[in-house]
């Protein structure tokens, strides 16, 4: 198979950043997705539907020759988050859910939830109001081994948040462990996850073998060689809980380069085209349309794109640098061959 055309993929999770940075960088995602769910941790934090419309239209506004993008919102939970935020997100069709950081897991995450318990009466009124809840799944406790965050969430926060309130709709972001797929597999339809292009073609020997680099350095970390291999299965196998979200996250290579390193990974310019390597290695094309533009949709309870998207099998070079305001930035596979190229939508 030389081409590949899908409905356009959707994006279930996306760091925009703001101003001139997001004005840099927010096209790579508008010409590959039809809708992104962006998320919240600007500094300040996005909190309330009305700071969110207000973001969505500065999104928009990146886009003046807009392909049809739509950003789709979400508010920062944080231990004072109210019931009346709550009711204008399940009213509201911009903005979609609640998204849950403990507090100092990940980059701007300074404002987050600070113990699970001080916000259950809210989660409680979400699962009433069928609001979604999007979790970054690392604890952030300091005897915790950071290769280990993910595995202790899961036991100490999810799956008992998973048993406690069983109607409530959790997306469980940017897995990184084969502990992580177990869960999800195994749990009520009202569980999902997202899966990043970086976690799927990296483990941690990319980060720590033959020299330190800082430019694959996220959160959650880099895990082993098993844990890709148990989330490229659950990738490509078509079941409806896994679906695509990027986690792409642009960082000055300043920031990047000097201590302390600053985690995330810009993946946007080369995401849809990495998946497609991802599933072409493991053929599973097939399935890729199932991941990429179908099951994420069905579990926000979205229509189907009608737009498509076209991928070549055509070698072309990653930049080594992108312009990121008024400084560059590297993004994911910088300098590398990538064998899928985007064609065209339609």
């Amino acid at each position: 198979m030389d081409t590949i055309t899908l409905l356009k993929p959707d994006d279930f999770h996306l760091h925009l950043r703001d101003g001139g940075e997001m004005a840099s960088i927010v096209g790579d995602s508008a010409r590959r997705f039809a809708r992104a769910v962006v998320m919240p941790n600007l500094v300040p934090p996005v909190v309330s539907v009305q700071q969110a419309l207000g973001y969505r239209q500065r999104i928009l506004a990146c886009l003046p020759h807009n392909p049809g993008f739509d950003p789709l919102m979400t508010l920062y939970l944080t231990d004072d988050s109210s019931r009346e935020e709550v009711d204008r997100v399940a009213e509201s069709d911009k903005v979609c859910a609640f998204k849950y950081y403990p507090a100092g897991a990940t980059t701007h995450s300074a404002s987050g939830v600070t113990a699970i318990k001080k916000v259950m009466p809210l989660l409680e009124y979400m699962a009433h109001r069928d609001v979604p809840l999007l979790v970054h799944g690392e604890v952030t406790d300091a005897d915790v081994d950071v290769f280990d965050r993910e595995k202790a969430f899961i036991e100490r926060v999810l799956a008992p948040l998973a048993e406690e309130l069983g109607s409530l709709r959790i997306v469980f972001e940017h897995i990184t462990t084969s502990d992580a797929v177990q869960f999800v597999t195994g749990e009520s339809e009202k569980i999902a996850a997202t899966i990043t292009p970086h976690h799927l073609i990296l483990n941690r020997n990319a980060m720590l073998s033959g020299g330190i680099n800082p430019h694959h350095y996220c959160l959650p970390v880099l895990k082993r060689e098993r844990h890709r291999q148990a989330l490229v299965t659950a990738a490509v196998s078509g079941n409806p809980k896994f679906f695509l979200g990027s986690d792409s996250a642009p960082h000055p290579a300043r920031s990047k380069e000097k201590p302390p390193c600053c985690a995330g990974i810009y993946n946007a310019c080369v995401a849809i085209e990495s998946y497609a390597a991802v599933f072409d290695a493991m053929n599973s094309l097939d399935t890729l349309e199932k991941f990429a533009s179908r099951n994420g949709a069905r579990f926000y309870g979205l229509p189907l794109n009608t737009q498509t998207i076209t991928l070549r099998r055509e070698q072309w070079r990653v930049p080594n640098m992108l312009t990121f305001a008024d400084t560059m930035l590297v993004p994911f596979r910088a300098g590398e061959t990538c064998q899928w190229k985007l064609l065209r939508e339609q």
